[in-house]
């Protein structure tokens, strides 16, 4: 039996050697996989960082162009769509901006997160938006603004009960707003009216034609759909809107009186529910990174001489998101 132990001792010595690689195997992956993590959470952070710092800076460049505006010495206070801010930025690489701040052609010393970012976006006039906030009046609902969402509700095919819903709550929020013990919290924006049980599906019907905004507001006629302006006005019909519209294509609204001669009836048109200037807008950016899709929406507040920014609100980071 003694020669067979070093043949055992042989055996022995494989397997050790076999735990022994395994071991070291097992450590090596997942050493390796801690600092594939580490990378990875190292470039999600570093992506957000950058985004953010871009997104801000498109933010502002927004912003100097709406106080560019207010402070146009050729300009007649009107706000309509032949104007610089209402032009979107189509999706562009970031280095082209670089490229032309610099005068040249080519950034030749842009980095490869520059090189690969692509920056969009857009102003929107908010108050060429029917104002959920109008319908909240001093001691009821407003009559006037729930006979514009009661056109609307109608038009979109929405049930009256949730206008109705949606007319208490903005009234009950609205007193009790900067009331902590208030029970009703008034949404920030469109998006979060299912807050108050709102469906989705009518929440997305209504988003391309209402907003809410800090205070009451007139309608823009220089910048309100065919829609708004006709739910907007009492017994103006939708040929007299879409009048309206194709008007102002060629010459821009300088007065609420501009507008009312185009129409059947005059009085239709009022200074208490349209104007041709406005002071809120939405300005909506979009980054894409490596992949990675970021967008940020704000309100900003327009004065002569300023633009301040009201709230800002910037949905995460998504790999692989499709490009609109």
């Amino acid at each position: 039996m003694k020669p067979m132990e070093p043949a055992r001792q042989a055996g022995a010595a494989l397997l050790m050697a076999m735990l022994t690689v395994t071991l070291v195997a097992t450590f090596a992956a997942a050493a390796m996989w801690q600092q594939w993590r580490a990378i990875e959470v190292e470039t999600a952070e570093r992506a957000r960082m950058q985004s953010a710092w871009i997104l801000i800076g498109a933010l502002d460049w927004s912003r100097l162009i709406l106080r560019e505006d207010s402070l146009a010495r050729d300009g007649d206070g009107t706000d309509n769509l032949s104007e610089p801010w209402a032009v979107p930025l189509e999706e562009a690489r970031l280095s082209t901006f670089l490229a032309a701040n610099r005068n040249v052609a080519q950034v030749e010393d842009a980095s490869t997160d520059t090189a690969d970012a692509f920056l969009s976006g857009q102003i929107t006039d908010q108050q060429g938006l029917l104002n959920l906030r109008n319908l909240a009046g001093e001691k009821q609902v407003d009559a006037t603004a729930l006979r514009q969402f009661t056109r609307l509700f109608e038009y979109l095919g929405l049930p009256r009960e949730q206008l109705d819903t949606l007319a208490r709550q903005i009234q009950l929020a609205t007193v009790r707003e900067g009331d902590p013990g208030g029970a009703t919290l008034l949404p920030q924006s469109v998006s979060q009216l299912g807050w108050w049980g709102l469906p989705q599906r009518t929440i997305a019907a209504l988003e391309p034609h209402i907003t809410l905004l800090p205070v009451r507001t007139p309608v823009n006629l220089n910048t309100a759909s065919a829609v708004v302006l006709w739910a907007s006005a009492d017994g103006l019909d939708m040929a007299d809107a879409q009048r309206l519209v194709q008007q102002r294509e060629t010459h821009y609204f300088r007065s609420q009186a501009d507008a009312a001669q185009l129409v059947s009836d005059p009085s239709r048109i009022t200074a208490g529910t349209h104007a041709v200037a406005s002071s809120y807008f939405e300005v909506r950016g979009r980054l894409r990174l490596d992949g990675a899709v970021v967008e940020e929406r704000s309100l900003v507040f327009k004065r002569p001489g300023t633009v301040i920014t009201l709230w800002r609100e910037r949905g995460g980071l998504a790999r692989g998101a499709p490009v609109r």
